[in-house]
């Protein structure tokens, strides 16, 4: 009787401390030098829609990326940022492909994961990926990783 006590108040435990967050990505923020330039490739090359900073204040560029998950671009003149292919913001298309040849149509460059420009990673588990530069430097990968 006791072992069955001790093992039923172990799981009641479990479950006192387990996480009840649910989380969702509600926003990422990117500072850059050059707000206009930077937002315009957000909006003409990746065709994230842009929405109204809620204060209307200058210095702020905001996107959807998707659902409520949005992009914030916060105009800065004297942050330098270092950037590094390993820190990145990662987008998922099912068309790849399609997304390429918008790429190679508007002169972007692109690379895959060891840097050979113009070519395409398959990861182990069968997603491809790119990597592309931001006009302030910033890396994105887009996969064609499936989601639900």
């Amino acid at each position: 009787m006791s072992k069955s006590l001790l093992l039923i108040l172990f799981f009641l435990s479990i479950q006192i401390n387990a996480q009840t967050f649910e989380f969702k990505i509600d926003h990422s923020s990117l500072i850059v030098n050059d707000l206009d330039t930077t937002a315009d490739f957000y909006s003409n090359i990746l065709k994230l829609k842009e929405i109204p900073h809620p204060d209307k204040a200058p210095g702020f560029r905001w996107f959807v990326v998707q659902g409520n998950s949005q992009l914030h671009l916060i105009y800065k003149d004297t942050v330098v940022m270092k950037k590094h292919k390993s820190m990145h913001l990662c987008l998922s298309t099912p068309n790849l492909e399609h997304f390429i040849e918008h790429l190679e149509k508007n002169n972007i460059d692109y690379e895959d994961w060891p840097g050979t420009k113009g070519a395409v990673t398959l990861r182990t588990d069968g997603v491809r990926q790119i990597y592309l530069q931001d006009p302030e430097g910033y890396w994105i990968e887009v996969n064609n990783a499936k989601h639900d």
